[in-house]
């Protein structure tokens, strides 16, 4: 019997990979692939403010609030999620995280990994997520690192859509049709009640990429979610 092959989504925040990576999530979970949502933090400083107006909200109660709605929007998706606790506003990374991200990628040796973009002004955690996640992929393929370990081979790293792509310098090179998954993505939506204001946004972009999916190919798509490559595409043919 073949091993299901995985993905990993590397999540600066408990929301990020609903917004940004959920059609890709439910898409390649309904494939029978294995899909394993690693979040280094919950969100609870700088992503939770309908929480924070509550009348005596405490950081313990939100970070169990954000844990909760994310476990629920990952099971709509077809994922499993981890929670690195690590913090927000300011986001910092010690050794032991890195390390502990090395381990996960030559446990789950992904076919691939889905991050943040490489900058964004308007949040230091996502670009720092991103660099994290990319440092530990170079780390897991090192042979010296933990020899008694297997290497991680070369996954490809695709980096999803940020809020304001302009002012991120970030270019979509890939146009995933999520069409058919939509209705999964929504649903995970409406579960991240603490950023209800995301909704309506983050469909419009979905229509936005799907109108630019089908002007860019024969498909009929409707809804869309793009990604940004970091490495070159290795291929036999050009198409």
């Amino acid at each position: 019997m073949l091993e299901s092959k995985t993905a990993v989504i590397v999540s600066a925040h408990s929301a990020d990979f609903v917004w940004r990576a959920g059609g890709a999530i439910a898409l390649y979970a309904k494939r029978g692939w294995e899909v394993h949502v690693i979040c280094l933090s919950f969100g609870e400083r700088g992503e939770s403010a309908k929480l924070w107006r509550e009348t005596g909200m405490t950081l313990e109660v939100v970070k169990a609030h954000r844990r909760r709605e994310a476990e629920e929007a990952a099971n709509i998706l077809g994922a499993r999620v981890r929670f690195f606790d690590i913090g927000d506003y300011p986001m910092r990374v010690d050794d032991d995280v890195l390390y502990k991200l090395v381990n996960v990628y030559r446990e789950l040796r992904p076919e691939f990994i889905l991050t943040h973009s490489l900058k964004d002004p308007y949040n230091f955690d996502h670009p720092l997520a991103c660099h994290v996640a990319q440092e530990a992929r170079i780390i897991a393929q090192a042979h010296g690192h933990d020899p008694a370990s297997k290497v991680l081979g070369a996954p490809g790293v695709f980096l999803f859509e940020p809020h304001q792509p302009e002012q991120c310098e970030w270019k979509p090179q890939i146009l995933l049709d999520i069409t058919s998954v939509w209705e999964q993505k929504a649903a995970a939506f409406r579960v991240m009640s603490a950023q209800e204001h995301l909704w309506e946004y983050y469909e419009r972009a979905a229509l936005q990429r799907g109108a630019q999916g089908a002007r860019n190919s024969n498909r009929k798509m409707k809804y869309g979610e793009a990604y940004q490559r970091v490495f070159p595409q290795v291929a036999e043919v050009l198409e």
